[in-house]
């Protein structure tokens, strides 16, 4: 694996552990999962990057399970989840044409595609937070780490 790439990886996960107490004083945030969160990052290629944070160890693999499915729905959709399930139900974009049937469709914010300064695509879940709050932290933990 390129080395580059694994210290831009972990720079986003030092990112994110950095993030984790702020959220975690919010009192709606924290009844989710108790501040046991998870990230998911596929590159292009489907090379995997995971770490999860917290204390117990059955929600954190919980969590990872979704934040997991998040960023392989984006990684064979390129579309935010819940974007892309709202374009299934509305029928813009055929049930199956990814691969993934209705059931199988995470349906919860939280997923994404980013792409970094340099052009490389990556397809990215979290999960523990409101969907809202799991997007907004990696967009900056991205951008904190693009900028390293």
């Amino acid at each position: 694996m390129n080395k580059n790439v694994d210290d831009f990886i972990n720079s986003i996960f030092k990112a994110v552990e950095e993030m984790i107490p702020a959220y975690k004083e919010n009192p709606v945030d924290m009844k989710i999962a108790n501040g046991n969160v998870a990230v998911c990052i596929i590159s292009d290629s489907g090379q995997v990057f995971g770490k999860m944070f917290g204390e117990d160890k059955a929600r954190q693999r919980s969590t990872f399970k979704i934040a997991w499915t998040k960023a392989s729905q984006v990684w064979l959709t390129g579309v935010k989840t819940g974007e892309y399930e709202r374009m299934v139900f509305n029928k813009e974009v055929d049930e199956n044409a990814n691969g993934i049937e209705a059931p199988e469709l995470i349906g919860w914010e939280g997923g994404q595609p980013i792409v970094t300064a340099d052009g490389t695509k990556y397809s990215v879940g979290f999960s523990g937070f409101r969907g809202i709050i799991d997007i907004e932290i990696m967009v900056k933990a991205f951008t904190l780490a693009d900028r390293q």
